[in-house]
């Protein structure tokens, strides 16, 4: 399914794992090296711009990260991000230059390319969102299927087995997600593509397109 493919749904030059990705075909294969990716290059980060704090912790100096956030390693808060207050974060974080990590927003193995806003009340995890992608209020990504089985990912009558349990969403570059959504186990959404709010998504969403509900997807013009 190519457009499930890295090389599809994301520009590279818009994060810091761009080694990482461009290491797998598919972007749910990079979930299980996150954190020692983390390690691998935090200490290789320019120290007149990131500051190592805690185990494993590397946040830029001109990141504002709220006091009353929670953050557990291995993690990387970039240039300019936003933590605000009370977000949890995890372990196995990377949060791109510019992004936003918002009030009471849970992270926890994800990578967020710069300019992601995940900023009240989401939850994130197991999860890859592209450049400038955005969570409205309250969506949030399900990782674990309620039978506890291998996530399938599906397009239609095609299928891919990842032998994986926990896997959230793969949105694309630029994805806009309507408050109140719930992403699937497994659902890759994308680029430039739209979901509407309170929607209950699974599957493959094609990019440039408006997610209405699961019989009404139309494409941008």
């Amino acid at each position: 399914m190519e457009e499930c493919k890295v090389c599809n749904l994301y520009n590279l030059e818009e994060t810091i794992a761009k080694e990482l990705l461009e290491t797998v075909t598919y972007p749910w294969e990079a979930l299980e090296k996150i954190g020692e990716y983390i390690i691998k290059i935090g200490n290789t980060l320019d120290t007149e711009k990131y500051e190592k704090k805690g185990e494993d912790i590397w946040i830029a100096k001109n990141a504002e990260v709220m006091p009353t956030a929670y953050i557990k390693g291995p993690a990387i808060i970039g240039e300019n991000a936003q933590v605000r207050h009370c977000a949890f974060i995890r372990g196995k974080a990377i949060i791109g230059d510019g992004a936003v990590v918002g009030n009471s927003t849970e992270l926890k193995n994800v990578i967020l390319f710069n300019k992601v806003q995940v900023p009240h009340y989401n939850y994130v995890g197991d999860s890859i969102l592209g450049y400038k992608a955005h969570m409205g209020a309250g969506s949030i990504t399900s990782n674990v299927k309620s039978d506890k089985k291998l996530i399938v990912i599906k397009n239609g009558q095609n299928k891919i087995e990842t032998g994986i349990k926990k896997i959230g969403a793969m949105l694309g570059d630029e994805v806009e997600v309507g408050c109140g959504s719930v992403l699937n186990p497994g659902t890759i959404v994308g680029k430039n593509t739209n979901i509407y709010p309170l929607s209950s998504v699974r599957g493959v969403i094609p990019q440039k397109s408006i997610y209405k509900n699961k019989n009404e997807i139309v494409q941008k013009y």
